[in-house]
């Protein structure tokens, strides 16, 4: 026999008062599709909120990557929730990608209208792009992990930038995605140009990205 936890509890509000009501909702919404996931309108019931409040706050928990939609249109927990794991991880998987390029390879995610260096692994040369952890770029800035983030990914697979962001440097980056295929994460590759070569860092490491961030996918996947 199957039990369903939230059986009987679409009749009223099970919203736990603090005080601060939009926050109180906000982690309503996340314990709910915790626990099972649900269309918009079926957590309206499950709260108690009108079916336009409901959109609404769905609606800003998405862009801030609280919630996230499945294959089946239904809501679950977002890309934010799947940083901490993606951090651990990402190392084994950045630093096998460093010593295959010899170049500094980097995991960035989306923070609003920045991007955030989550892991990185240095390359060894003195002569190396190289950004701390917690590092925040505006997206306006571009590079190839900014596309990533932002735009639909291109036939390859992978995103190249040369001298756009930083003069001298070029990059190429791939997505992280969940089973739904929302993008989460951008594993990117830095280098400096002249080390790279006319035929650029899509031609020379772009598979090798694309390798490492289908694996991360996987894991992902399987988490």
């Amino acid at each position: 026999m199957t039990i369903d936890p939230l059986a009987g509890a679409e009749t009223g509000p099970v919203i736990r008062s603090t005080g601060v009501g939009v926050l109180d909702r906000v982690v309503a919404v996340l314990d709910a599709v915790e626990i099972r996931r649900m269309t918009a309108s079926e957590l309206a019931r499950h709260l108690g909120l009108s079916t336009p409040t409901a959109h609404r706050l769905v609606g800003s928990m998405m862009a801030h990557g609280l919630l996230s939609r499945d294959e089946d249109g239904r809501l679950r927990l977002g890309a934010r929730f799947s940083l901490p794991y993606l951090e651990q991880v990402a190392t084994p998987v950045l630093s096998a990608l460093q010593q295959r390029t010899g170049e500094t390879a980097q995991i960035w995610v989306l923070r609003g209208e920045h991007r955030l260096c989550a892991a990185s692994v240095d390359s060894p040369a003195e002569l190396r792009a190289s950004v701390p952890v917690g590092t925040l770029l505006p997206l306006t800035a571009g590079g190839s992990a900014a596309r990533i983030l932002t735009e639909p990914t291109t036939a390859p697979g992978w995103v190249e930038s040369i001298s756009h962001r930083t003069p001298g440097l070029c990059s190429v980056s791939a997505p992280v995605r969940r089973p739904s295929g929302e993008t989460v994460a951008a594993v990117c590759v830095s280098a400096p140009i002249l080390r790279v070569g006319e035929d650029g860092p899509g031609a020379r490491y772009g598979d090798d990205v694309v390798d490492a961030a289908a694996q991360l996918s996987d894991t992902l996947r399987q988490a």
